[in-house]
C-alpha cells in the first residue's frame, strides 16, 4: 500500500535531513581532504584549491615503490598490521566463544559473575590502562615484541564480545541441547555441532569487531613496539610528523591505503555487524 503523503511526514523527512545532512558532510570532508591530497603533487597539496588542477597517482607509485626514506619498511609494516589484527580477531573470537558458551549454555558456577567483573573493566578508560600494561610487558620480557600487543589487545576486545556472544547464545531455544543431549551429545559435540552453526552471524560480528579494533589500534601499538620492522603501519604514519617539513601528499596517500581494507571488511559484512553485534539487546 503506498503511503500517504502527510505534513507530520514531510516534517519528520525534513527534520532527518537537517541533521544528516551536516553529519554526512562532516563525516566525508576529512576523507575528501585525504584524497585531494593523496592525488596532489607537492607543490599543489596546500595550495586551497578544491580539486588538483592536475590530478596524479604518483604518491601512489613512491608509497608502493618505497621511493622515500619514510617508507623504507611499508610492506612489512603492513604485513605486521594484517598479522597482529587477524591475530587479535582469531584469539578474542576463541576466548569469546568458548567463555560465552560456558556461562549462557553450561552455566558454569560464577560465570556471570566473571563476565560482569570484565566488564567492570571498561569504567577504565582503556588509555589510564596504558602504563599498566606497558609495566607488566616488561615484566614478562614481551616489550618490542607483537605478542605484547595481541595479548593486550585481546584483553580489551575480550570482555564485550563475551558479553555480546553470551547475549546472543541465551536467544537460542534450549529444546536444541536437550534433543542433543537426548542423542548422547557431548558438550564438545553440542559446542562443534549445535552452538558454533547457530552462532555464525554474532560470530563474524565480534570478529571482524576485534580485528578493525586492532587494525586501529595507535596507543598501544606506540607504547609496545618500537622497532621500524616490527611496528605497525598506523604507527608509522605518525613518523611523517616528525619532520619539519612533513611529506603530507605522502601520508596522506599512505593513510588511504592503510583505510580500504577495513572498510571493505566492514561492507563486506555489514549486515552481520548490524545483527550480530544487537543480538539479544532486545528480549522478546
Amino acid at each position: 500500500m503506498k503511503k500517504r503523503f502527510t505534513l507530520k511526514n514531510a516534517t519528520t523527512e525534513a527534520k532527518l535531513l537537517l541533521i544528516g545532512i551536516p553529519l554526512f558532510l562532516w563525516t566525508m570532508i576529512p576523507i575528501y581532504h585525504m584524497v585531494l591530497f593523496a592525488i596532489s603533487t607537492k607543490d599543489s597539496a596546500t595550495s586551497g584549491r578544491i580539486w588538483p588542477k592536475t590530478p596524479t597517482l604518483q604518491n601512489f607509485e613512491i608509497v608502493f615503490g618505497r621511493k622515500h626514506f619514510y617508507l623504507d619498511h611499508f610492506w612489512i609494516q603492513l604485513w605486521n598490521s594484517v598479522l597482529i589484527a587477524v591475530a587479535v580477531a582469531a584469539l578474542t573470537l576463541f576466548i569469546a566463544t568458548c567463555a560465552a558458551f560456558a556461562i549462557s549454555r553450561l552455566k558454569v558456577r560464577g560465570g556471570r559473575t566473571v563476565m560482569n567483573l570484565a566488564l567492570f573493566t571498561y569504567f577504565i578508560p582503556a588509555a589510564f590502562l596504558a602504563v599498566p600494561m606497558y609495566k607488566a610487558m616488561g615484566n614478562y620480557g614481551l616489550l618490542n615484541n607483537q605478542w605484547a600487543l595481541i595479548l593486550a589487545m585481546v584483553t580489551i576486545a575480550s570482555p564485550y564480545c563475551i558479553w555480546v556472544l553470551k547475549q546472543a547464545s541465551d536467544k537460542l531455544p534450549w529444546e536444541l541441547d536437550e534433543a542433543a543431549r537426548m542423542d548422547g551429545a557431548t558438550p564438545m559435540q553440542l559446542f562443534r555441532l549445535v552452538y558454533l552453526p547457530l552462532m555464525v552471524p554474532s560470530l563474524v560480528a565480534v570478529g571482524t569487531y576485534s580485528l578493525l579494533l586492532a587494525w586501529n589500534e595507535y596507543l598501544y601499538a606506540f607504547l609496545l613496539l618500537s622497532n621500524d620492522r616490527s611496528i605497525t603501519l598506523a604507527v608509522a604514519l605518525g613518523n611523517f610528523l616528525s619532520a619539519d617539513d612533513s611529506p603530507w601528499e605522502l601520508l596522506m596517500a599512505t593513510g588511504l591505503i592503510y583505510a580500504l581494507p577495513p572498510a571493505a571488511i566492514y561492507y563486506a559484512f555489514k549486515r552481520y555487524m548490524v545483527s550480530g553485534l544487537t543480538a539479544g539487546a532486545v528480549k522478546s
